[in-house]
C-alpha cells in the first residue's frame, strides 16, 4: 500500500494461470511445415480450444502444459513427432466407380485435389490428396500432410481458464 511517499504493508502476490490438462485457451498460434505456414491465427482473431478434445496434435498439447497465460512461445517440432510417420499403407486406390457412387458423377480429378470421404458411419469425414491418375482408379494418399515432417509450432497464450 502507498501512504504519503511510503509503501506500508505487505505485497500481494498474483496468481498466473497455467495450462493443465483440460485446460480451455484462448490463443494465437502458428504452424509451418517446410513449405510455410499451414495455419496462422496471429492475423486474425485468436483461437479457442479446449486441451485433451482432439482439437490440437497430443504432441502439440504437451507443448503447451505448463506454460503460463500470457507466454508466447515457439517449438521445433522434429520430423515425425507431431502427425506421425508417413505410412505407405494410407496410400490407396479408389475406383473411379466408387468416387462417382460418392459423390458427383461427372467430377473430374486432378493430381493434388482434396477428396472428402465419409466414414463408414456416415457422421464424420477423412480427406484424401489425389497422387496418381489411372484409367479406372485414383491413388489417394490419406497420411496428414504434415505426416513425417518438420513442423514450427508458435503460440501466444491469450487466456487460460
Amino acid at each position: 500500500f502507498y501512504n504519503g511517499g511510503q509503501f506500508i504493508g505487505t505485497s500481494m502476490a498474483i496468481s498466473v494461470p497455467h495450462v493443465t490438462p483440460g485446460s480451455f485457451l484462448t490463443l494465437h498460434y502458428r504452424l509451418a511445415g517446410p513449405g510455410g505456414d499451414i495455419i496462422n491465427t496471429f492475423a486474425d482473431k485468436p483461437a479457442t480450444l479446449s486441451l485433451g478434445t482432439g482439437e490440437l496434435a497430443a504432441p502439440l498439447e504437451r507443448r503447451l502444459l505448463g506454460l503460463a497465460e500470457g507466454t508466447r512461445s515457439v517449438f521445433d517440432v522434429p520430423a515425425g513427432e507431431a502427425f506421425g510417420e508417413r505410412n505407405p499403407e494410407l496410400l490407396q486406390r479408389v475406383k473411379r466407380s466408387l468416387l462417382a457412387e460418392l459423390g458427383d458423377p461427372d467430377r473430374q480429378y486432378n493430381l493434388g485435389d482434396v477428396v472428402q470421404f465419409p466414414t463408414p458411419d456416415g457422421l464424420a469425414s477423412y480427406a484424401g490428396v489425389v497422387r496418381e491418375l489411372g484409367a479406372d482408379w485414383l491413388l489417394f494418399d490419406f497420411n496428414h500432410p504434415l505426416a513425417g515432417r518438420p513442423v514450427t509450432f508458435e503460440v501466444q497464450l491469450i487466456g487460460v481458464l
